[in-house]
């Protein structure tokens, strides 16, 4: 985690000394607001593209970033493209990675043209678009289905702990567990509430719960920007950022490392290897947690080898494999509680299946390789199976020609369409091992599919296991 602060408000300073105080108050960052506003004005405007160059100088000089500029206008407003373009010009100028925009429009319909073509406009250039958690969207659950509506990496959130907390009423837990790894940004003040009123205080003397909210950022091991919004006129005797600065350094640094830390690993008897957990220990953690902890621990380490298939991984290309499936799954309709199915031998679908469901909250049902079609039908029917991963069959088991007779459907499905069998009701997709079915899709069409859900879904679908 790293400190900035916002000039919001902060109206009648100079860039220098904007600079300056920065460097006084041990900020690592500035966050710009109004491309418009005084500061942008004149020859001396860090806007201005021939300073750029002197402008970027000076802020590695000073180990100063600028992490966001922040628009002024609803972004479903019509005067707002001009205002993002002249944004996005400075931040690609300036080397600021994200432009973060807000809307009251509590239509999601509404908001997907505009933020399309804001999408279009950056196109390739190295900047996210931030939409904040405020109005309609400080409910979070909102945002992130309207995040998810894109699935572009180019959009994500600015996460105001101040809406999500006093407006929506929402734990860091909740935000965190629906916005997950969309939180690029994150904009704080504290406040109390006093006879229905919002009081503002210094950072660590209100009602903000901020070791809550911290512990929700390290949960998504969030390395990016907290930054403070604070209007001088709020508090009487306050009006001098230094200050305020001062007393937000202050106030965070408890708080300063919302990454993991590297834990205490445990040598094997022989001393030959370490571990992560000490043996005949209960590990307090859901599968996907395990896996995260191996591949920060150990991401260059072999994690699995088939010596007689292709197929080699390091804890962290695993995680990978597994998050690229998951992605599919669910882009198939499968959501936590639904039944997936496994009837295969020792192959490397098998493992990735049961890390990709378990990742997401489903249930993995594995099935006997030796059950013919009545066991088969069977265990289908009662689990509910909803995709059903399988092989071609093995020994004197014919896996293709028992599903082909339980669901005569397929032969005339598409594949990738949801299939309606009668004998099999609640099943939706078969997809195939090592060969082809008609009707099924085969596990390298099914990866296609991965690209339709975001990563940051399946990681808010993972915190909620």
């Amino acid at each position: 985690m790293k400190l900035s602060f916002s000039i919001q408000n902060w109206n009648n300073m100079s860039w220098d000394e904007y600079c300056n105080v920065a460097v006084y108050t041990r900020m690592q960052g500035i966050e710009l607001y109004d491309i418009h506003g005084p500061v942008f004005r004149g020859k001396g405007s860090p806007a201005n593209p021939e300073r750029a160059a002197s402008v970027r100088r000076h802020l590695i000089a000073d180990h100063l970033q600028l992490p966001c500029i922040n628009t002024v206008n609803d972004f479903t407003a019509p005067e707002f493209i001009g205002e993002f373009r002249e944004c996005l010009t400075v931040a690609v100028n300036l080397g600021i990675s994200c432009i973060g925009i807000h809307t009251a429009e509590a239509d999601a319909e509404k908001c997907m043209e505009p933020l399309g073509v804001l999408l279009e406009l950056v196109g390739e250039k190295p900047v996210t678009v931030l939409v904040e958690t405020a109005d309609a969207y400080a409910d979070t659950s909102r945002l992130r289905d309207l995040l998810n509506r894109f699935s572009d990496d180019r959009l994500a959130a600015l996460w105001d702990m101040h809406t999500t907390v006093f407006t929506a009423g929402e734990s860091a837990e909740k935000t965190i567990t629906n916005l997950g790894a969309y939180v690029k940004h994150v904009h704080i003040h504290d406040c109390r509430r006093e006879d229905g009123k919002i009081i503002p205080e210094l950072i660590g003397e209100g009602e903000l719960p901020l070791q809550e909210l911290m512990d929700a950022l390290r949960s998504v091991n969030y390395d990016g920007y907290v930054s403070l919004e604070w209007d001088p006129n709020w508090m009487e005797g306050l009006e001098d950022i230094e200050i305020i600065l001062t007393h937000f350094e202050n106030g965070m640094r408890p708080f300063e490392n919302t990454k993991r830390g590297k834990r205490h690993l445990y040598w094997s008897n022989r001393h030959v290897g370490r571990y992560v957990w000490k043996k005949g220990t209960l590990i307090d953690k859901t599968f996907p947690q395990v896996l995260d902890t191996m591949v920060e621990e150990f991401p260059d380490q072999t994690a699995i080898r088939y010596t007689t298939l292709d197929y080699t991984r390091t804890y962290s290309q695993f995680r990978d494999d597994v998050d690229e499936f998951a992605r599919t799954l669910v882009s198939l309709g499968v959501k936590a509680g639904s039944k997936v199915t496994i009837w295969a031998t020792n192959v490397p679908q098998w493992f990735l299946t049961f890390w990709a469901t378990t990742k997401i909250g489903a249930v993995l049902v594995t099935m006997n390789t030796a059950y013919k079609i009545h066991e088969a039908e069977y265990l289908l029917r009662q689990s509910d199976t909803h995709t059903l991963v399988m092989i071609s069959g093995y020994r004197d088991s014919d896996y293709n020609a028992i599903i082909n007779e339980l669901c005569p459907e397929l032969r005339d499905n598409k594949p990738g369409q949801p299939l309606h069998a009668r004998r099999l009701p609640f099943l939706r997709n078969v997809i195939t091992v090592g060969f082809r079915m008609p009707g099924a899709l085969t596990w390298e069409e099914s990866l296609e599919y991965a690209s339709r859900t975001p990563i940051e879904e399946i990681n808010r679908m993972a915190a909620a296991v």
